[in-house]
């Protein structure tokens, strides 16, 4: 996989398909696909890749991203993505899922993948809700968030502490990188496009485990303005996950 430091032109990358996106105003998602479709042009991938979409708000990322693509059960990503690894290990493989679909439905899978050190990269969209269902509560809800089933906010006497994959997920002993970025201003996104791609070196290099999370914005069920999303993740979000690197052995 050569890996080099080419200069994208001004405009769309290649692997970004010139699909207009079912994607809400304001939301990371495609700011996300644009990183790993910049990250895939820059070292040569479109046929040395392959990715899983989940279920969730980017279950069609296949039709952005002009790369090969699965789809998995809702929750299932991590154990489909381990299997294609090990049918084509030549491969880059990467999951992208939501925090519905992997800190809810899919926390077994998640847990036992990181656990065999399964050599693949994992990208967690972290926006602290249910997006696609209707803005229900979800694992990684902050404490006093209101949602269509947490309309007074979330109690952490009724519902519980939001779930910190990242450091849960650190404990383990086989993951080798975890860190957790932000969708924000310039300087964030080019600190989540490096971590991505050092996911990628990882599984490349060490043949590990490694996951970024990235807190990303949802105004449409946070119910604000794009503008206003971005601040409540400085704000609010990131006291209950604050950035940085969680977890690194390749130093």
């Amino acid at each position: 996989m050569p890996e080099h430091a080419a200069t994208l032109k001004a405009g769309r990358p290649k692997s970004l398909l010139p699909n207009r996106t079912h994607y809400c105003a304001g939301c990371g998602h495609g700011v996300v696909h644009r990183i790993l479709a910049e990250i895939i042009d820059e070292w040569d991938l479109r046929g040395d890749i392959i990715g899983m979409a989940p279920v969730g708000c980017a279950v069609l990322a296949y039709q952005y991203l002009d790369i090969d693509m699965c789809e998995a059960a809702h929750g299932r990503t991590p154990e489909v993505a381990a299997g294609i690894k090990r049918a084509r290990p030549d491969k880059l493989v990467f999951s992208y899922q939501g925090d519905g679909d992997l800190a809810a439905i899919g926390t077994n899978e998640i847990v036992h993948v990181a656990n065999r050190g399964e050599p693949i990269s994992v990208i967690f969209i972290n926006n602290a809700v249910y997006g696609m269902t209707g803005g229900q509560m979800a694992p990684t809800t902050v404490p006093g968030q209101k949602t269509s089933t947490s309309p007074k906010g979330r109690s952490v006497t009724g519902e519980g502490y939001p779930i910190r994959v990242s450091e849960l997920l650190a404990t383990l002993e086989q993951p080798a990188y975890i860190e957790r970025c932000v969708i924000g201003g310039p300087k964030e996104i080019k600190r989540t496009k490096n971590a991505i791609k050092k996911s990628f070196r990882v599984q490349r290099d060490l043949e590990a485990f490694s996951l970024v999370e990235i807190l990303s914005p949802c105004p449409t069920y946070w119910r604000v303005k794009p503008t206003k999303a971005l601040q409540y993740i400085e704000t609010w979000m990131t006291e209950i996950f604050p950035p940085g690197v969680i977890k690194d052995t390749t130093k």
